[in-house]
């Protein structure tokens, strides 16, 4: 018995947005700590407030991680309203929603983790890069959203492909 495809519902729509938004609060927070980085002070003009600081990081890492916040949370904006524009069954929807938060938070938070812990996290062992125990930890939270990608991504275009299937629209 084939599983009756359906719309993605409201509540699904809303917390795809409300990720996406977490995600751009977890960017704006990041962009603020490389702003001091940069400035190696808390300043807030005009407040007269003004503490020297030494915010670990170098700039290529602290713009991987504010655009990673970024682009991700857009990604999840845009399942939250092209979300209408699939037909999965309700199995296929929970897999789409699980992996597309799993793709996003966990390619978000390990890039941003390399910023304080100068490293990359793309090879274990550090590859080409500074091997260290933060470095092999950061690589193996890249497995999950490495596999979840493919998966969300299947399921988005077979959502599509099955909405463009039904409709009478040329």
């Amino acid at each position: 018995m084939k599983p009756t495809q359906t719309s993605i519902s409201s509540r699904m729509q809303a917390l795809f947005f409300l990720n996406g938004l977490g995600l751009f609060v977890v960017g704006i927070l990041f962009g603020w700590a490389w702003f001091f980085h940069l400035l190696q002070e808390i300043v807030l003009w005009p407040l007269p407030v003004q503490v020297d600081v030494q915010i670990p990081g170098d700039s290529r890492a602290y713009r991987m991680g504010h655009m990673e916040a970024i682009t991700q949370g857009l990604l999840l904006m845009a399942m939250a309203f092209g979300g209408q524009f699939m037909r999965l069954s309700k199995k296929e929807f929970n897999w789409l929603f699980w992996t597309a938060l799993i793709t996003t938070w966990l390619f978000t938070l390990p890039a941003m983790a390399n910023t304080f812990f100068a490293t990359r996290g793309l090879a274990f062992g550090g590859g080409p890069f500074k091997a260290s125990l933060a470095n092999d930890i950061i690589y193996l939270f890249g497995w999950p959203p490495v596999m979840s990608v493919h998966i969300f991504f299947a399921l988005a275009v077979l959502g599509v492909w099955r909405y463009l299937q039904q409709t009478d629209d040329h």
